[in-house]
């Protein structure tokens, strides 16, 4: 359906010249360091893009980042390296199979967490410690005072992932209410659903993640943002090539975006670019200098995935129902007694 949709776009757009439109931003920062072995970066200068019929380069494909599934985001505390090898990647491969084992056994068996198979991902071999790659201890920035603020005085929202209050639907995170995972979120890998499939049409890209099935259609021919009065929970997004690098920008989130304590004023800029047949490099750089004390950046090494799988989040979400019946059960126990 995305392809039938984007060819129909494609025959009313003119493609972009050679695949290039100037930068939207004269601050968008560089690309952080690759984190990449000598090896795997020797190989992607060998490398040659292939490109789509009208000469963009192709990034076409259904992606997955299962791979990277069992990586910390954030670098654990005593850990210098941002990658491991020898017997420290034996340790550590050890060490993430321990911790599937036993989160299999604990949420695997747990209700509504799903059967243990399903985290058969975690922890696979991936020599990676963090995700973040900038700052270079991988640890996400600190939260300016004026996020700490936002983020004591917030009431609510945080559903299944926090204590409660558990009084009406807008007390669960947008995720829980199979509405969005959310901005850079859904590109990382989480149990399962880690899949993301790329469509191109000349001036355009399409993007959409099996994890709840959102696509976002990013335009290529340059044209301005939509006013800051537009907003949407996956934000406003403009694409650009710059070489063989995909450049996504996004802005004007949704005022119910919350991601790590960043709203309304979260700034990504996204890099797609692939380097091998088999392999496509993410780096998502976060901008949002009300909410963290410096940008920060996180990449995604991704492999080939196989499928899109049915999503049918709101068929079966009994979730909401059941914790909101039962923090009214507790009500009403407490009331009696």
């Amino acid at each position: 359906m995305i392809r039938s949709l984007l060819a129909a776009l494609g025959a009313a757009v003119i493609a972009v010249g050679a695949g290039y439109v100037e930068p939207m931003s004269a601050q968008t920062p560089a690309p952080a360091a690759s984190a990449h072995s000598h090896s795997e970066a020797t190989h992607s200068a060998r490398y040659t893009v292939p490109r789509t019929p009208w000469g963009d380069p192709d990034l076409q494909g259904i992606w997955s980042s299962d791979e990277e599934a069992g990586v910390p985001f954030e670098r654990p505390t005593g850990q210098q390296k941002p990658a491991v090898e020898g017997s420290e990647l034996d340790e550590l491969l050890e060490q993430r199979a321990q911790q599937r084992a036993s989160t299999a056994l604990t949420i695997g068996g747990a209700t509504g967490a799903g059967p243990p198979h399903w985290y058969e991902n975690w922890g696979r071999k991936s020599a990676r410690t963090s995700l973040v790659v900038d700052p270079p201890d991988g640890r996400v920035p600190p939260l300016t005072p004026q996020a700490q603020e936002r983020q004591r005085a917030r009431t609510g929202g945080s559903g299944s992932f926090g204590n409660g209050p558990f009084d009406k639907a807008a007390d669960f995170t947008l995720y829980d209410r199979c509405i969005t995972r959310g901005l850079p979120s859904v590109m990382f890998p989480a149990i399962y659903n880690n899949n993301t499939r790329i469509v191109q049409a000349p001036g355009y890209v399409a993007l959409t993640y099996e994890m709840i099935h959102e696509t976002r259609v990013i335009p290529l021919d340059g044209r301005a943002f939509a006013g800051d009065r537009i907003r949407g929970y996956m934000g406003d997004g403009r694409a650009r090539w710059e070489g063989d690098t995909l450049v996504v920008e996004t802005q004007n989130f949704s005022e119910r975006t919350n991601y790590r304590g960043a709203g309304a004023t979260l700034h990504l800029v996204e890099r797609f670019r692939r380097v091998h047949h088999r392999g496509l490099r993410y780096e998502v750089t976060v901008l949002d200098p009300d909410t963290f004390t410096r940008p920060w950046t996180a990449v995604l090494n991704l492999g080939p995935g196989v499928d899109l799988f049915e999503y049918a989040c709101h068929e079966g979400n009994y979730s909401m129902r059941n914790m909101l019946s039962a923090a009214r059960a507790a009500e009403a126990a407490r009331a009696q007694k």
